[in-house]
């Protein structure tokens, strides 16, 4: 089993799941064009996709997957609510199946558990995949952690996690107050000491792979992210990945 980034952060986001021959790709925020050449860097390809999954509607995870869904003839899973706001937005999907966020199901080779985080968006959800050996954890887009989700997040195999941001340097950065709040806020994001919080919280001790993700260009740096997870994991910095806006992150492999 393994994984990687097509570009993390708020100018678009994709993170592509394999197993044997089955290939996902978790949201989409960026154009075909776009999209295409950044699947080419990891040797993919549009047509290489058996599914897309959509966590919630925000352009940034949305904008190139209705498009690319209708060309090539991809399913796109998302939540009902996900769904109804995609399509005021979109257009209509002809690809969409709705799934539950307490209901697992298989796409070819991988299991998808989706699971219920607190974000400002009509139905967001985030997934876990697993290989049958193997347990890959994502969690993005949320602004707490609950005691669901660190139940859905335990023992896993490789964590995915959001860095957004650093109280700091949000409270005295160029955004406006309001904006502060929302990114700050219960359902806005998660900062570099939630994160790590998070980590201390459940059990790692099958982890193999960290990549922190969703880092703020404005309000954050990889030098604080890391500096935060590795406190939590008693790690070395070079052991943890950062996916970033430009390049997202390269293949890595769960053994």
């Amino acid at each position: 089993m393994r994984f990687a980034s097509i570009g993390s952060g708020s100018k678009g986001n994709g993170t592509l799941v394999e197993s044997g021959e089955t290939t996902l790709l978790v949201d989409c925020g960026f154009s075909m064009k776009q999209a295409r050449l950044r699947l080419d860097k990891l040797g993919r390809s549009l047509e290489d996709l058996d599914a897309i999954l959509v966590t919630h509607e925000h352009s940034d995870h949305l904008s190139g997957v209705r498009r690319i869904a209708e060309k090539y003839d991809i399913p796109v899973w998302m939540s009902a609510g996900t769904a109804r706001e995609a399509e005021r937005r979109s257009g209509l999907f002809s690809t969409i199946r709705i799934i539950c966020g307490h209901q697992r199901f298989s796409i070819g080779e991988i299991e998808v558990n989706p699971y219920h985080v607190p974000h400002d968006a009509v139905e967001p959800l985030q997934f876990t995949f697993s290989s049958g050996q193997h347990r890959v954890g994502l969690l993005t887009d949320v602004g707490e952690v609950t005691p669901h989700i660190e139940a859905q997040l335990n023992g896993c195999n490789a964590l995915l996690l959001e860095c957004n941001h650093d109280l700091e340097l949000l409270g005295r950065g160029p955004y406006p107050l309001s904006l502060k709040q929302r990114v700050s806020g219960r359902l806005g994001h998660l900062n570099n000491q939630q994160a790590a919080a998070l980590l201390e919280q459940i059990d790692t001790s099958q982890l193999q792979h960290l990549v922190v993700m969703h880092l703020s260009e404005q309000n954050n740096s990889r030098e604080k992210a890391l500096l935060a997870v590795c406190e939590a994991l008693d790690c070395s910095q070079e052991w943890v990945g950062v996916a970033d806006q430009q390049d997202g992150f390269t293949w890595r492999e769960v053994a």
